[in-house]
């Protein structure tokens, strides 16, 4: 006892000195980008093309400032970029096949996200189509335009009757227990929730009741059907293919995501895809016969890189056919090509994201090159594409391309022009007029066991290789996601307080293949952590790097390494953890996603705990010495507060410096809402220039320098 209290009196002398720093703070700026620029920033997204090539509506997101959120329009331009204006307030626009109507998501009644569509060149409101109770998703028109199609999620709430007496006359009895029988999350609420899952809807185009089409029990012998996510309609408007999840049991073992059609006048479903494996993203070839779709067989990887498939609508296991050939990566959008050849679809490649063709006899075939990252969100009858755009200096944008023979580079409108893309939108021109923004390198360097490394390395406006600038090491979540060359504002505005940043994409990082992905394979943290101080050391080796502040952040997947990275170095001079797992063992009790949890692991911790054990951050936190700034949003159901409040508890119990800032009306991230994004950059830049660390490792704050 005397000592654990010799440990909190000194820590309260440290955290006293802390205090007594002199906090570094954000100087507004009319030529730098700051945070309070963050207020006037907007988003662009999902572009889409009318059938006949001539228009695009897009998502424009703007701040809210006086109820801090992001309000969502529907925006429409012609495809010269002509006649930008505001359509309606919405997001998720898509088009009637027809070309003469949008439909799209807003808030509407009784209450919550509905469906409207509204007539493009006819004056008067929007029809609201849907009246549901949950929010409707992925909703995609009939060819023929009658009809609607979407899922939605439908409660199952459990019955469990039992001989309660009678209530008396007006009592207030407490409500009954929610009666909870699986391991389903949802990320808005709390806790466990009632049986359900996803259901397929139909609803006339003109409005109606919604009719589901999808039961919960499959046919006899073949499980239940838990969810229905992507869909497509089959050209005759007759029926709708969808991928689905099968479960035998309510055990851990093996869900299977597999493919069925249900025939939408009488709601019959029948098997198309029984294979065990995980398949998703169907598409019904334009004749009608074919369907293409993504994803791959069981394996023990924890991840594994999706293939590109092709099967006859009549189905046949021994008809599916693989067409992707040998091409490494996950196909993201995929859609058909007009005549039925082949598919073009998106995919991420070491850090940018082009258009590919797979053709229907086999291989792919690059449609877009380019050091940016352009999305496939929408194609006219002509091939003519529509998406967004980004790059590192160019936020995101909407931009068209062609499909057809590539186009010369002629780097028009500052995009990297190949297949003519041509940007249409500037959103951000304004809040970027006359703006120094930082300056971009890409790096690879080499690991452990001779992995090759992608990274980049973000410097101040003025930067000056003759001086020495702070460090930052953020690292990406997932873990298996990425860094990529899109326009950043969070580096951006670091860069502009004068840190340089390096971002990298460790063993782990998707876009890479799956001998790299697979570094990580049932050893997470692992051989990641080698990579990101090959980083460092690469950054610190091109002598600008003040070696004493250098500081490691990262949320969620970046939050279990920079709490693993803390653990195992000390060269850090202060870190920002960010909505972390440091326990995996109460993170699978925890988590929204508690069979992904059990997936790193080849054995369940009550069969061997040593595994889950040696991967917890919690188990070297005995070895921490860096002041440590901890943040989750207090909703968080992925990576819950628990997480966070265990470390912090060991770490103030061990006397490291340390502060936990629990961000109100934040699920998983700290930023969702624009006045915590701010937050987040000013309490980390704040919190990183109180600490320094001398060559001898000690630890000192600014107000002692």
């Amino acid at each position: 006892m005397t000592r654990i209290l010799r440990l909190f009196l000194g820590l309260a002398i440290a955290v006293t000195t802390a205090r007594a720093a002199v906090l570094a703070q954000e100087t507004r700026s009319s030529t730098l980008l700051t945070t309070e620029h963050y207020l006037d920033w907007e988003r662009a997204s999902d572009a889409q093309i009318s059938p006949d090539g001539t228009r695009i509506v897009y998502t424009r997101q703007h701040v809210n400032t006086i109820e801090d959120k992001w309000e969502s329009e529907i925006w429409i331009l012609n495809a010269d970029g002509a006649q930008h204006r505001f359509f309606v307030k919405g997001s998720a626009a898509r088009w009637s096949s027809d070309g003469k109507r949008v439909m799209y998501v807003a808030d509407g009644e009784p209450k919550g996200a509905q469906i409207f569509v509204r007539w493009v060149d006819i004056d008067g409101p929007a029809t609201q189509v849907t009246h549901v109770a949950e929010a409707p998703r992925g909703a995609k028109w009939s060819p023929d335009g009658q009809s609607i199609a979407f899922s939605m999620f439908v409660p199952e709430p459990a019955k469990w009757s039992i001989s309660m007496p009678s209530e008396p006359t007006g009592a207030k009895w407490t409500a009954p227990p929610r009666i909870i029988d699986t391991l389903h999350f949802r990320q808005d609420q709390v806790g466990f929730i009632e049986d359900g899952a996803m259901r397929i809807f139909v609803v006339p185009a003109a409005g109606g009741t919604a009719r589901e089409l999808t039961p919960s029990k499959l046919n006899a012998g073949a499980g239940e059907l838990r969810g229905a996510a992507s869909l497509d309609w089959t050209p005759d408007s007759k029926a709708i293919v969808f991928n689905g999840n099968r479960a035998q049991d309510a055990d851990l073992k093996y869900e299977s995501s597999q493919l069925y059609v249900v025939d939408v006048a009488t709601g019959a479903m029948r098997d198309l895809v029984t294979k065990p494996g995980e398949w998703a993203r169907p598409v019904v070839s334009p004749d009608g016969r074919t369907v293409a779709f993504s994803g791959h067989a069981p394996t023990a990887h924890t991840y594994t890189v999706s293939d590109l498939f092709v099967i006859p609508l009549t189905g046949g296991a021994g008809d599916m056919r693989k067409i992707s050939g040998d091409f490494d990566r996950d196909p993201i959008n995929i859609r058909w090509a007009p005549d039925g050849t082949g598919l073009y679809f998106d995919a991420d490649s070491a850090g940018a994201r082009n258009v590919q063709f797979a053709s229907i006899v086999g291989g792919v075939k690059p449609v877009t090159t380019g050091r940016h990252m352009l999305s496939f969100d929408s194609v006219s009858k002509d091939l003519v594409a529509a998406g967004i755009s980004a790059d590192l200096d160019h936020p995101q944008d909407v931009v068209k391309f062609s499909l057809k023979t590539p186009g010369p580079v002629n780097n028009v409108n500052n995009v990297n022009n190949v297949n003519n893309v041509t940007r249409l939108t500037d959103v951000n021109g304004d809040v970027l007029q006359g703006k120094q923004l930082a300056k971009s390198e890409e790096v690879t360097y080499t690991s452990s066991g001779n992995a090759k490394v992608m990274g980049w390395i973000i410097k101040p406006p003025s930067f000056d290789a003759s001086k020495k600038y702070p460090l930052i090491l953020e690292i990406h979540g997932g873990p298996f996601g990425n860094y990529n060359v899109a326009f950043n504002y969070m580096f951006q505005n670091f860069a502009a307080n004068g840190f340089v940043v390096l971002v990298t994409n460790p063993r782990g990082s998707t876009g890479y293949g799956s001998e790299f992905i697979n570094g990580i394979d049932h050893n997470y943290p692992g051989p990641d952590y080698d990579d990101l101080m090959a980083g460092v050391d690469t950054v610190v080796g091109k002598g600008s790097i003040d070696t004493s502040r250098m500081y490691v952040s990262g949320c969620s997947g970046g939050g279990v390494l920079s709490s693993w990275v803390i653990g195992h170095t000390d060269r850090f001079a202060a870190a920002a953890v960010r909505c972390p797992v440091i326990d995996w063992l109460s993170m699978a009790g925890h988590t929204d996603i508690p069979l992904f949890t059990y997936s790193f692991f080849q054995k369940p911790f009550w069969e061997d705990p040593s595994d889950w054990l040696a991967h917890s951050s919690l188990m070297s936190v005995g070895k921490v010495t860096t002041p440590t700034l901890l943040m989750t949003g207090v909703l968080d159901r992925r990576t819950p507060m628990p997480q966070t409040e265990e470390y912090y508890a060991a770490l103030k119990v061990k006397g490291v410096p340390v502060k936990l800032l629990e961000f109100n009306d934040e699920y998983h991230g700290t930023g969702s809402k624009p006045s915590n994004y701010i937050r987040t950059q000013l309490y980390m830049m704040s919190w990183f220039s109180q600490w320094t660390r001398a060559a001898s490792g000690r630890v000192t704050t600014a107000a002692l320098q």
